[in-house]
């Protein structure tokens, strides 16, 4: 019996996946559950097949951000199970993890004895997606192992009526669940609500696929060109290498002759490459100084395109497929150097090819000026509009202002349609009127709630209301936070206070009254010796008051308190208006709390730019 140290992922009695496997990395199991006596049950041989020729129909030439999907044999020790196992390291590009959901999802409908879990370094997360519609007694605690997909429906194993507490509240281990599945499939909660938002991110599939594909001019060395044009999914390392590089990897590029390069500067062409849009972005968002073997290249072609008369727009588009291929081309100058041990199979693919152009020679094995022209998609060039993000568009999809939404381009089309889910969702978390301590609840769920559980909610019917924020209170006490005049009615928190403490202030009138008239007597007399009279016109004033007929003592004390709220206008608290203005710089354009709360209180203060020096290649 293996000790928990030396268990393994699909291993009976493992209790601990989460915490082991790797961030940004999803793993998928596939069991055939059936009588084994039943011929026509399909061999797990073949489902990977039918599993490989899937991919090949939907993404034969897609471009994972790190690791493709895979599958291959597994027996569990102990239990004997038997099943297909795979896991992706998705990196930055979560479209590979549900581009994997999707592909097992169709899988599914092609065998009905073909049962499959998918879960992540969060966990169960098509339950995390559908949080707001699971029933009570569902919780991360328990969700372990529960959550299947057949015959392209989510299917939840529910509690066990006759287990003890101890029990349901902890998670199903593997064998559990698929003895749970052997024996009473049936009995498997589906619920269509749960169904759609867990399998929400599928519906652009599968055009998100293309969709998710962006071509780009890139001017790069010829024997560059060579090597993307014979393994052009070497794009994805590579751009990694590059956007994931540390100083030690650029000291081959610090000399300015450039004698020891594997991709130097030199012979450069200009094509179109493929990429993804995460890599794109990736790519073209890094700020990177021109090394000293490159920075020749750009004066040429400044000189060059100034000396032809062309215009800024074409030195622009000239200038920006020479950086993206300088950056491109870096990329590569650090994925060849370690391409011999690297895991990857594409980047020992490319050092394979770089060791044959060493022993053959690259005269008669580069591609002329004429053979490019003939690839295919050479000239293509897509627009990367998608990655301008307008800020003020930004917050009226956070606002949910429906009326200007319907004008507005935010950016890609996906990412408009994301974040519009996102604010609907928050929007009816905040208006759940059912919601109590333990999150939203929903009714046609709660069919195992015990009596316990209804005299609860039943003491937060009353206390539930819908959620509302009272932004001009909040306003008011920020400002009073700040020193600021907060512009409150003193005489109606005067008023309430007295009333809510009426009760108490009763026995204390009496008392209020004799201090009050022993003030105005020291009060008269100081004011008769001069002692108060600071203005520069004691006299004209205290004519206008008694032909008012207003008490002296009155009029002093609202003199006073004009006095006070001026003096609090300027009264800043600066240390506090600091630390607000520095958290602001600190979020780097980003949402915080500083942010936030500026923002309720009508402030808009202006994005705060790193100058390009400060920023480190």
């Amino acid at each position: 019996m293996d000790t928990a140290s030396e268990l393994r992922p699909g291993d009976e009695g493992f209790d601990g996946f989460r915490m082991s496997l790797p961030e940004d990395c999803v793993e998928y199991m596939l069991f055939i559950i059936g009588d084994k006596t039943d011929t026509s049950l399909p061999s797990l041989e073949a489902v990977r097949k039918a599993a490989d020729k899937k991919l090949d129909e939907l993404a034969k030439d897609y471009i994972w951000q790190r690791e493709p999907f895979r599958l291959e044999t597994k027996i569990q020790k102990g239990s004997g199970l038997s099943y297909l196992h795979g896991t992706t390291h998705y990196g930055d590009n979560v479209e590979d993890e549900w581009l994997i959901v999707y592909l097992l999802r169709e899988l599914s409908k092609s065998f009905p004895n073909l049962w499959i879990r998918v879960s992540d370094s969060d966990g169960e997360f098509l339950l995390i997606e559908a949080a707001k519609v699971l029933p009570k007694w569902l919780s991360p605690e328990n969700d372990g192992n529960r959550v299947w997909i057949n015959q392209g429906k989510l299917m939840i194993i529910p509690l066990e009526q006759n287990a003890p507490d101890a029990a349901k509240s902890k998670p199903l281990s593997l064998t559990s669940a698929i003895s749970a599945i052997k024996l009473a499939s049936s009995s498997l909660l589906h619920s269509p609500f749960i169904e759609a938002e867990a399998f929400y991110r599928l519906e652009k599939y599968p055009g998100q696929i293309t969709a998710s594909i962006h071509y780009s001019r890139v001017t790069i060395p010829r024997k560059l060109a060579y090597i993307l044009h014979a393994r052009p999914k070497a794009i994805s390392p590579a751009t990694e290498a590059f956007y994931l590089r540390d100083p030690v990897s650029l000291k081959p590029l610090l000399p300015p002759t450039g004698d020891d390069l594997v991709f130097p500067p030199k012979d450069l062409v200009t094509i179109s490459v493929c990429f993804t849009k995460v890599l794109y972005a990736q790519l073209k968002s890094q700020h990177f100084p021109p090394p000293a073997v490159w920075r020749p290249i750009f004066q040429k072609v400044e000189q060059e395109t100034f000396s032809a008369g062309a215009d800024f727009k074409e030195l622009f588009n000239k200038l920006s497929r020479l950086e993206i291929g300088m950056k491109l081309t870096t990329g590569f100058e650090i994925l060849a150097r370690g391409a011999d041990t690297s895991p990857n199979r594409v980047t020992r693919e490319v050092g394979l090819l770089l060791q044959d152009l060493e022993e053959d020679g690259e005269e008669g094995v580069l591609p002329t000026d004429e053979e490019i022209k003939k690839w295919e998609d050479v000239d293509r060039e897509d627009d990367d509009s998608w990655m301008d993000i307008d800020y003020a568009e930004f917050e009226m999809e956070l606002d949910g202002n429906r009326e200007k939404k319907k004008s507005a381009k935010f950016g890609d089309a996906t990412a408009q349609a994301d974040l519009q889910k996102i604010v609907e969702r928050f929007e009816a978390f905040l208006n759940d009127t059912g919601a109590g301590v333990d999150g939203a609840d929903v009714d046609e769920m709660d069919e195992d709630d015990d009596d316990e559980e209804d005299d609860s909610d039943d003491e937060y019917d009353d206390e539930d209301k819908e959620v509302s924020f009272d932004e001009e209170q909040f306003a008011r006490m920020m400002k009073e936070m700040m020193g600021l005049p907060s512009g409150g009615d003193e005489k109606e928190k005067g008023k309430a206070a007295v009333e809510e403490d009426s009760d108490e202030e009763e026995e204390d009138d009496k008392e209020v009254e004799e201090v009050q008239k022993l003030m105005a007597q020291f009060e008269s007399e100081l004011r008769g010796h001069g002692a108060l009279n600071l203005d520069s016109n004691p006299a004209k004033d205290t004519g206008k008051i008694q032909e008012k007929g207003e008490p002296s003592t009155q009029k002093s004390r609202a003199t006073e308190e004009e006095k006070d709220s001026d003096d609090e206008a300027v009264d800043i608290d600066y240390n506090l208006a600091k630390n607000l203005l520095e958290s602001f710089k600190g979020q780097a354009g980003m949402a915080g709390p500083a942010g936030n709360l500026l923002g309720l209180m009508g402030m808009q203060l202006p994005r705060d730019e790193e100058d390009s020096d400060d920023e480190k290649p």
